[in-house]
């Protein structure tokens, strides 16, 4: 059954979706970024050669329009590239990666605290912010080039990164992430623990750990807070098995995205001893599967989504100023939940 939900979310996703924002997967940013992550993580766990040649079809109608102003948001479809390499053996991946590698190491813009600013290929700047969506679309691609290539240097940028954007976001009384971070003003801005926010580190956390481990050291303090911030989002998963998309407001909507997000990384995270392989990890990420499948419409659609989320200025926002609609994002995350299900259900 996970398996036919999976088949039709990725199938919609590769449909012509041209001039939809949220769906259209030929662009080159990071909602289409999300969506081949996804599909790759879905390749890898059903061998699907249809999905190979899709992935490999779709750098060569969209790399082109990658060719602009590098900015945080438009690596993350970079980070199927070291997987492409290994698969194909097409030395251009590997080039590639190496490339935009070196520009985020030396030349992407940084903080004061010497995190990776997050920049957008929208024309509007966030100086001096610091966003937990920057872990996903951009260290990810790092610490999977620091596998390709065995490099430490990147191995250990990857690492800086995640435990700085840990440090500055995590909420010492929950364990949980706020949004964002203004290094100029020393605050959390709006102050929100938005859902999708911690999806974004919740999955990915473990993601890049298991790319960089044996190259760096995990250390303790990584463990100790990503196990806080699991401990902390399931004490705000709500009784139908979701997250509100702002987690310490349960009267705001249900967000499938975060949810699915948070899943996944319940279930990695506990596949790489990253948290303890509990009955409570695993049974807050089935609980979140069966609470998410029927978002999912007959033709693959995943509902429930919020759409493109900068940090709000109040937290009252992010229920009245952001709609639902399907995205790649949504179903991407969606995907690699239902991926990582049927992996452990096989």
């Amino acid at each position: 059954m996970v398996g036919s939900y999976a088949e039709k979310v990725w199938r919609q996703m590769v449909q012509n979706h041209s001039g939809n924002w949220g769906m259209d997967i030929n662009q080159w940013d990071w909602v289409p970024g999300v969506g081949v992550i996804a599909l790759l993580e879905y390749y890898e766990a059903t061998r699907d050669e249809q999905v190979l040649a899709y992935l490999q079809q779709w750098v060569k109608r969209n790399e082109a329009k990658a060719k602009g102003k590098a900015v945080i948001n438009s690596i993350a479809p970079f980070a199927i590239f070291p997987a492409l390499y290994r698969l194909t053996g097409d030395v251009h991946f590997k080039e590639e990666a190496v490339r935009i590698a070196e520009w985020l190491l030396h030349e992407a813009p940084r903080t004061r605290e010497e995190a990776f600013e997050h920049t957008v290929t929208e024309n509007v700047a966030f100086s001096e912010q610091v966003w937990a969506d920057t872990i996903f679309m951009a260290v990810l691609f790092l610490a999977r080039t620091a596998s390709l290539v065995g490099s430490r240097a990147y191995a250990e940028e990857a690492l800086k990164q995640v435990l700085i954007h840990l440090r500055l976001l995590q909420d010492p009384q929950t364990g949980v992430l706020f949004h964002g971070w203004n290094c100029a003003s020393g605050d959390h801005m709006s102050g929100a623990r938005w859902t999708r926010a911690n999806a974004w580190i919740a999955a990915g956390v473990p993601m890049i750990a298991a790319e960089i481990d044996g190259l760096v050291n995990i250390p303790q303090e990584l463990r100790e807070r990503y196990g806080r911030l699991m401990r902390g989002l399931l004490a705000f998963q709500q009784e139908d098995g979701l997250w509100s998309t702002v987690m310490d407001r349960p009267d705001f909507y249900r967000e499938v995205s975060g949810s699915a997000g948070i899943a996944y990384g319940l279930l990695k995270a506990a596949e790489l001893k990253l948290i303890p392989d509990e009955e409570e990890y695993a049974m807050g990420a089935e609980y979140a599967y069966r609470a998410i499948v029927p978002y999912i419409t007959a033709d693959g659609v995943v509902n429930g989504v919020s759409g493109g989320t900068p940090v709000m200025p109040t937290i009252e926002a992010y229920q009245n100023d952001v709609s639902t609609y399907p995205t790649l994002y949504g179903q991407g995350l969606v995907l690699m939940l239902l991926a990582k299900i049927s992996q452990r259900s096989a």
